[in-house]
């Protein structure tokens, strides 16, 4: 199939490609191109790696900042759900900035902003300016979690599934390296500050290659996307009337998807390791088991977007991860602590209906106007319908005084994700539903 997408490629470029030599302007025009090209797949990595390190490193090193800071069990406790509420407030603006300033300014000043948030928050003093800090962060990561499928689908139009893998197994590296090694790198930096700061190191490095983008608007960086294809997307900044987008059944399937494997994923990243330690599995091992629910992300990641672009229905997928959960749940109810790796793995699998979800997302519209507006609804109200899980699941397991009503709970969401999963998953366009 790649192979054949190459050839089609190629085919499209190879008369123009003749055409131009003989005037003596091929070598001139291709070479930046493909210069851009390179340089938008660095930018897309690195932004990629920085979406989750400002939250999971926060989660490793809780405790030492609840010490340091004198923060209250119940200012934690908001902490952990003010990320979905940031992703889901913030990421509703990153279509109008979008048209305003350029995709590729946008992203940029993103990154800046986890930079400057990531750096300040642990020497600004006080809970007050923590949480500001933080918000900065997440104001970056949100703009850039809504556009990251714009960018893919506006340079890349025939390679979605191909550069929304790559994108997702960068996300899922980054989730999985800042879980792993920062009580690691705090220890070996000397305290919980610099272990946090760190990160903006990282965030900083992203910012370097978007800085082209900033002045140089996408017309010309995208007539070299996809190996030097033309695709016929419109540009952002242009001006197009916006879709009645709540008109879209997709578009609302897509959003309580969306929101209901987000709900999932920070379940599983708060709890996990609680519940099994509650079944008698040591602390250590506990972290790990959580760390290789995260790394199932990394090459899953790559490989379901691929998958899911060339099908022309999605369902099969939602509902294969989503017996997975279900799998995963009923395990750690049943036996915990004998089977915990197994159901670590089937979890991590299941949690694999993000990339899904992104895949779909710059498959269910066909402009970038409408990705945008897609991956905005879909992202702010699904990001929204996440907050109150993780923290419903912690009221139930304190009420019952154990795990089965939590995991009751976890189950039953997972039913609903895979009925609206696959009505996301139907070959159909938003611009089309909204136009009827």
């Amino acid at each position: 199939m790649a192979s054949e997408e190459t050839g089609t490629v190629a085919a499209r470029t190879e008369e123009p490609r003749t055409a131009r030599g003989t005037d003596g302007h091929d070598t001139a025009s291709a070479s930046p191109r493909a210069w851009m090209t390179r340089l938008l797949v660095v930018g897309i990595v690195l932004s990629a790696l920085n979406l989750r390190p400002a939250i999971t490193s926060l989660g490793a090193l809780l405790e030492e900042v609840r010490d340091g800071l004198g923060m209250s069990g119940g200012v934690a406790g908001l902490l952990t759900s003010v990320p979905p509420l940031c992703f889901a407030v913030f990421g509703a603006t990153a279509p109008r900035l979008a048209r305003r300033f350029g995709l590729g300014a946008v992203v940029c000043a993103g990154m800046t902003a986890i930079t400057a948030g990531l750096l300040l928050r642990p020497f600004i003093g006080g809970t007050p300016g923590f949480l500001a800090a933080s918000a900065l962060a997440l104001m970056g990561i949100a703009v850039s979690n809504v556009l990251m499928p714009v960018i893919v689908k506006r340079w890349f139009p025939d390679r979605v599934g191909s550069m929304t893998g790559l994108y997702s197994m960068a996300l899922a590296a980054g989730t999985a390296v800042a879980a792993a090694v920062a009580v690691p790198l705090a220890h070996a930096l000397g305290g919980w500050q610099p272990g946090l700061a760190i990160w903006a190191a990282l965030a900083g490095a992203a910012i370097v290659p978007w800085l082209p983008l900033v002045r140089k608007r996408e017309e010309g960086a995208g007539a070299g996307a996809a190996g030097g294809a033309s695709p016929k997307v419109p540009d952002l900044a242009a001006h197009q009337a916006p879709l009645r987008i709540t008109r879209s059944r997709t578009a609302w399937a897509l959003a309580v998807f969306f929101g209901l494997q987000a709900t999932g994923a920070y379940i599983t990243m708060g709890w996990m390791p609680q519940i099994f330690r509650d079944a008698g599995v040591p602390a250590s091992t506990a972290g790990v088991l959580l760390a290789v629910t995260m790394v199932m992300g990394v090459p899953l990641a790559f490989v379901i977007p691929r998958v899911a672009a060339r099908l022309p229905h999605q369902g099969p997928i939602v509902l294969t991860l989503g017996a997975c959960g279900l799998a995963g749940y009923a395990g750690l109810y049943l036996a915990p602590a004998s089977g915990a790796w197994a159901w670590a793995l089937l979890l991590g699998v299941s949690n694999c209906a993000f990339p899904l979800a992104l895949t779909m997302v710059g498959m269910r519209a066909r402009s970038g106007p409408g990705v945008a507006q897609l991956s905005a609804f879909a992202q702010s109200t699904g990001y929204l319908l996440s907050i109150p899980g993780p923290l419903l699941v912690g009221v139930l397991y304190q009420r019952s005084g154990g795990w089965g009503v939590p995991l009751a709970l976890m189950a039953g969401l997972m039913v609903p994700q895979m009925i609206v999963g696959v009505l996301a998953g139907r070959d159909r366009t938003v611009e089309d539903e909204a136009a009827r």
